[in-house]
């Protein structure tokens, strides 16, 4: 097994040869441009992590992985749209520095590309991949959707909020990694065991971006802190802190989040001291940890060596610790 950064060098080695100079250039620059802003590059980590865990080829699988790459920063640039949001890892999101019809139609553009990548590989495999691609895509859209119905619903439940995440985050992080199992011709019992890993460390992914987005480091998180506050998104943190408080600081809370932009720094302290003092920060956290610790007990089913097992966990552990 090599270290993960060989992973991300190789990934980055191949996205650099995708990138060509298209026409017409008001679809491809946008496109060229997210792929160009960086950011954990975890997915396509996770599919050539896993090919390699169950001994298959690599270079196999960076057409997978740059497939879950290019769909995952399709998905991306529409939610930014729908989010209204200025940032996007420390730069302007693509509809701010083009326009919005240019968001909508280059993230059209990388669907299709992401499809066309599947094309590369034999008539089995691809079926097996498009097939699971297909159904995380959609799944990626329903995710979406329930976000969206959220924002207009004063009754969220924390079930229902894990299942959003599950599906607007995590099945794709599931897909990423049963895609390499695949590639690598793993049994269809370490294929799921795979995908229900990357699931769960999606799962508690989401969960720390969801801290992060109230609790990060705005130098180093790369996205407007507090955005998920001033845009009065039902998280975790804001879920837990209802459950936690009293009638008169759910009031409180439920008031804040029913009003929109203005004083957004003064909104952002109050909700975040709330979030304190509830005792729903330290629950996020927790939970955070419990779905790593999930992903991890999945580990011990692979068929696959120590040694390998070791790695995948070394790099759950450093999602779950990470400050970007």
């Amino acid at each position: 097994m090599k270290a993960i950064e060989t992973y991300q060098e190789q990934f980055l080695a191949f996205l650099e040869t995708y990138k060509e100079e298209r026409e017409p250039k008001n679809l491809y620059e946008p496109i060229a441009y997210i792929l160009n802003l960086g950011g954990k590059r975890l997915r396509p980590v996770l599919t050539l992590m896993t090919a390699d865990c169950f001994d298959g080829d690599t270079n196999q699988a960076l057409d997978a992985a740059l497939a879950v790459e290019v769909f995952h920063n399709f998905s991306l640039i529409h939610d930014d749209i729908m989010d209204a949001a200025p940032l996007r890892r420390g730069h302007q999101t693509v509809h701010e520095k083009w326009d919005l019809n240019t968001g909508i139609l280059s993230g059209d553009a990388m669907l299709i590309m992401a499809y066309q990548l599947f094309e590369n590989y034999q008539p089995e495999t691809f079926q097996k991949l498009a097939k699971l691609f297909s159904k995380t895509a959609l799944e990626v859209c329903e995710g979406q959707q329930y976000d969206i119905d959220f924002e207009m619903r004063s009754d969220v439940s924390i079930p229902e909020y894990l299942k959003m995440i599950e599906y607007k985050t995590a099945v794709l992080v599931g897909a990423a990694m049963k895609m390499g199992a695949i590639i690598a011709n793993a049994s269809t019992e370490d294929q799921n065991r795979c995908y229900e890993f990357g699931k769960n460390l999606g799962i508690a992914f989401q969960l720390q971006d969801d801290y992060l987005d109230a609790f990060g480091n705005p130098e180093t998180f790369g996205k407007q802190v507090g955005g998920d506050i001033i845009e009065n998104k039902k998280t975790y943190l804001y879920l837990k802190a209802l459950e936690f408080s009293s009638e008169e600081e759910q009031r409180q809370l439920k008031q804040l989040f029913s009003t929109g932009g203005t004083n957004s720094k003064d909104k952002i302290e109050t909700v975040k001291q709330i979030f304190i003092a509830s005792g729903s920060s330290e629950a996020t956290k927790k939970a955070i940890e419990h779905y790593t610790l999930k992903a991890f007990s999945v580990l011990e089913l692979l068929t696959i060596s120590e040694a390998k097992k070791e790695l995948l966990k070394t790099f759950g552990t450093s999602l779950m610790d990470r400050t970007v």
